[in-house]
This record gives structure tokens, C-alpha cells and sequence, in this order.
């Protein structure tokens, strides 16, 4: 029978960076991946023939600090400065555009509004950074080392100054409504800057929320190019890791020792078993708990608590393949993210809908060519786009059907329609993932992006939940390395990477 250090049960961008952390410290480590490739939402597939897309989001912020690690520089990855243009789309062609933080298209005043509005959140990004790549100890009976941790992080929110302390504290739980009615007048503004604390999230602009908790998440890391998957799959194999694609696992092994209940290795869907030393699961809690673990190893109050995680998503992805660029009305070329969301109230009565189980009949969307940058997507002169689609609900009113799909995409392609007239004619194929999709295609709970919300009763050494907030669990040997660990989802490699440090302690 074969045995590893440690077993890493999905090959998504964390559960590679973990395993290449792991393997790089001299562990015999083992990635097993359900799918045919590895990479998972952030996986390049292969949607028509010749057209290709990832569904993971558009904007990366992958620390500079995993890819120095990990030399991924070495197998043709690296970071950059954050230079990404975003820009909020208006029916008339006079949209507005931001860059760091230069606003163009809106007034003089939301200008100046924009200047102040960014240093503020990068001062409040700056302060959170380092705890995005640290684990986060539970709340009492803590070591030195976990105590220097609370402290730093106080001590890091009182180097802000006294003023933008309680200006922090005050912003955090703002709705974003809220927080954009204090600096900005023009609605598309509103519209545009709302979106990063809302995608992907079951929140809107006048939801009480975490969405300036998630901006900082999101400002906190440096963008990187297309080919982040190929470089963490090159990473894990030089560092000796073993990758078994199209090797689904069926359950964790749990025994009894003579300290109790372990994970003393996996059983494999063809039957085979395999034993090692640690069990990583980059799954969702859910998933990892109730299909790979079993209620029957854990205590009823733990197992009400990951029962009861929002892990319902919220957005769509749509992929079309078309025979040429599409022209959208007041673009030279439609390069950076493209936000369809004409002010929050058309955010907010899009998630009305989504409330109740219906979709949008005016939905707002993210919009990227990723062909403009990397030609090799689709066909010579043929181009791919993207769209990230809030708000469809994983649990639609009367279930997801054929007949449901097809309308939820017509009434995007409508709304992409409005702002590129033509582009229907220039389609060739198109691809709608809903959540429910996302989720039977990639075994994630509910097709959300994070796992599990993120929210103040998710988040930091809550997330998921207390006895599995320090990426170990309730049953030695089993650690979590997956975006529903601290600090959370997006292309960020910080859970895996933040896991593998515990496991090596």
C-alpha cells in the first residue's frame, strides 16, 4: 500500500500551491484532482472547438510574496503592478474609466472624490495585507506567537493615526450604498466602484455587509498574467509532488487510534486506498465534512455549524466564442473589464430578484476579451468573451431547466446587446454556467466562489467556523487548504499556502 506525507485532495490554485509548499519542504506529497485537468474554476478549458476560457474571476491578486516563494517566475509566471483598466459602461457611449486611481469621463469633483476614495482604502489595505498570509488563532488560551499576532494587527490599525482608525472602524460595515453616497455623485461611478466588494457575494449596495472588507481583500496582492495554473502545476511537479487527474476520492480514511479518531489516508473511487501522514482537503467545508468525512466521525454541534455556512453563489459565467471583436458603442477597443451596472439601484433591484428565486430580467455584468491578450484563446482574427452574470441564484424558483438557462443568457446577451450592437451577429457559440452548473461541474457547494460567504461570522479565525478556522479540524490529521479557509476566495493561493506553513509546524 502506497503512503505519503501528505495527500491534497484537489487541484485547484490552492490545493497546487499547497502541495508544492509541502513539497518543497522535503514532504513526499500526493494531489489527486476528480477532474481531467487541473487548475479547477481558474483551469483554461476548452468550452468550443478552437475557443477557450477560464470560469474563475478576471482580476487576480496573487501575492507577490506565494510567487517569490514558490519561484513561479521560473515556469513563466510573474506578477505586476496592478495597471488594469476598468471601465463603467454607459448607453450613449460616454462612459467613465478609472486606472489606479485617475477617473476619467465623470466630473472634476467625483475626480478629486476618486484620488481620496483609493488612498484611503490602500492605507486600510495596507494595514490588513499581512494577515491575509498569516493564520489567524482562535479567540482564547493562545500561545506568545498567537497573542503577537492580535497585537501586531492592533498595532498595525493604530499606526494608521488616530483619525483613520476610527474612520476604518466606522467604513468596514458600511453598506456600500452608503459608503459611495459619501464621496461620489454620479450613479455610473457608484455603479463601477461597487462592483469588487459585491461579485461573488450573496450582497448588494444597501446590504449591512463585509463589501469594504472584501475591496481590501482584493487590493491587497499584485495582478498576474493568464498563466498562473500552468506555472503552480510546473511548480508542484518539480518539487517532487505526485498528480493523479481523473482520480476522484470517495472518502477520507478515518480510524481510531489510540489518541482517538484520525485521518490516516483516502479511499480512491476505483477503490484503492491510500494512507498518509496529513489529509488536506481543498474542497468546500461541506463537501470535505458531510461527503468526504461523514456526520458519523464528528459532534452534532460542529456539524450544525458547517450545515448552516452560506454557501449559496451568485453569479453566472458566460462564455462566447465569436467570429470577430465585437465594437461597443464610445470604445476605441473594449480592453480591461468592461462593468454593465448603470448605478446601484440597478445592482440592488437585480439582487431583488435574485432574492426570490428569479433572475434579472436587467442584469448587471463584468465584461473581459481575454483574446485581446492572449490570442492563443480562440482561432486566428476570432475572439473569446467573458462575462460574470449577477445576480442568477443557485436556487432558482421551479429549478434550473434548459428552458431557465436559455433565458437567463438571452436576457445577458440583450443587456451585451444594448452597449455592443451586433454582437449577436457575430456569436458563434455561447456557454452558460449558472451556480447550480458550477456546482455539478466542479464539486463547489452551491457554485460559489468563496466556498462559504464572506462575511463577519465567516471571516478571519471564524472562517469556516470555530474547531476549523486554523486550517485543522476536529479530527487530527485533516486540514483544510480551500478559498472557504481564511481569508477566502479569488486567485489569491493564500489559504493553500497559509495551510501548508501550519501543517509544516
Amino acid at each position: 500500500m502506497d503512503r505519503y506525507d501528505s495527500i491534497i485532495i484537489g487541484a485547484g490554485h490552492n490545493g497546487l500551491v499547497c502541495g508544492a509548499s509541502l513539497a518543497r519542504a522535503g514532504q513526499r506529497v500526493l494531489i489527486v484532482e476528480a477532474g481531467d485537468a487541473v487548475g479547477g474554476l481558474a483551469a483554461r478549458r476548452e468550452f468550443h472547438p478552437g475557443f477557450h476560457a477560464a470560469v474563475a474571476h478576471a482580476v487576480t491578486h496573487f501575492p507577490r510574496s506565494i510567487a517569490e516563494t514558490l519561484d513561479l517566475a521560473a515556469h513563466g509566471f510573474e506578477t505586476s503592478p496592478r495597471a488594469l483598466k476598468t471601465t463603467g459602461l454607459a448607453l450613449d457611449g460616454n462612459h467613465r474609466s478609472i486606472i489606479g486611481d485617475v477617473l476619467d469621463g465623470a466630473s472634476d469633483k467625483d475626480a478629486a472624490a476618486c484620488r481620496r476614495y483609493v488612498a484611503m482604502l490602500q492605507r486600510f489595505a495596507r494595514a490588513l495585507a499581512p494577515f491575509w498570509l498569516k493564520t489567524m488563532p482562535p479567540i482564547g488560551n493562545n500561545s506568545f506567537g498567537e497573542g503577537m499576532t492580535f497585537a501586531q494587527l492592533g498595532l498595525n490599525l493604530r499606526r494608521l493615526g488616530k483619525a483613520d482608525m476610527r474612520e476604518f472602524l466606522r467604513v468596514i460595515a458600511l453598506p456600500t450604498r452608503d459608503l459611495m453616497d459619501e464621496f461620489f455623485d454620479d450613479d455610473l461611478v457608484k455603479g463601477m466602484l461597487s462592483w469588487d466588494g459585491l461579485v461573488g457575494a450573496k450582497l448588494a449596495p444597501r446590504s449591512p455587509n463585509n463589501a469594504v472588507i472584501a475591496l481590501l481583500y482584493r487590493l491587497g496582492g499584485e495582478a498576474g498574467n493568464n498563466g498562473l495554473v500552468d506555472a503552480l502545476h510546473a511548480a508542484a511537479l518539480d518539487a517532487g509532488a505526485d498528480i493523479r487527474t481523473g482520480t476522484a476520492v470517495e472518502k477520507v480514511a478515518v480510524e481510531a487510534t489510540a489518541d482517538g479518531l484520525a485521518a490516516v489516508g483516502v479511499h480512491l473511487g476505483n477503490g484503492e486506498r491510500i494512507e498518509a501522514q496529513h489529509v488536506v482537503s481543498s474542497a468546500d467545508p461541506r463537501t470535505t465534512f458531510f461527503k468526504l468525512v461523514g456526520v458519523e466521525h464528528l459532534e452534532i454541534g460542529f456539524t450544525s455549524r458547517i450545515r448552516r455556512l452560506r454557501c449559496d453563489g451568485y453569479v453566472a459565467r458566460l462564455n462566447l466564442a465569436l467570429s470577430t471583436l465585437p465594437s461597443f458603442t464610445g470604445l476605441d477597443e473594449p480592453d480591461g473589464r468592461l462593468i454593465i451596472a448603470p448605478g446601484p439601484d440597478a445592482i440592488e433591484f437585480a439582487f431583488d430578484d435574485a432574492k426570490y428565486g428569479e433572475c434579472s430580467r436587467h442584469p448587471v455584468l463584468e465584461v473581459a476579451i481575454p483574446s485581446l491578450q492572449d490570442p492563443s484563446l480562440a482561432p486566428a482574427g476570432k475572439h473569446v468573451l467573458c462575462a460574470n452574470v449577477m445576480y442568477i441564484p443557485y436556487r432558482r424558483k421551479g429549478g434550473w431547466t434548459d428552458d431557465a438557462r436559455n433565458a437567463a443568457c438571452e436576457r445577458a446577451i440583450d443587456t451585451l446587446q444594448d452597449y455592443a450592437p451586433g454582437i449577436r451577429d457575430c456569436i458563434v457559440h455561447r456557454e452558460m454556467l449558472t451556480p447550480y452548473d458550477l456546482e455539478q461541474s466542479f464539486n463547489v457547494t452551491g457554485g460559489h466562489w468563496h466556498h462559504t460567504e464572506f462575511a463577519v461570522d465567516q471571516l478571519l479565525m471564524m472562517r469556516p467556523t470555530y474547531e476549523a478556522g486554523q486550517y485543522r479540524t476536529p479530527i487530527p490529521g485533516l486540514y483544510l487548504c480551500g478559498a472557504g479557509s481564511h481569508p477566502g476566495g479569488d486567485l489569491t493561493g493564500a489559504p493553500g499556502f497559509n495551510a501548508a506553513r501550519v501543517i509544516l509546524q
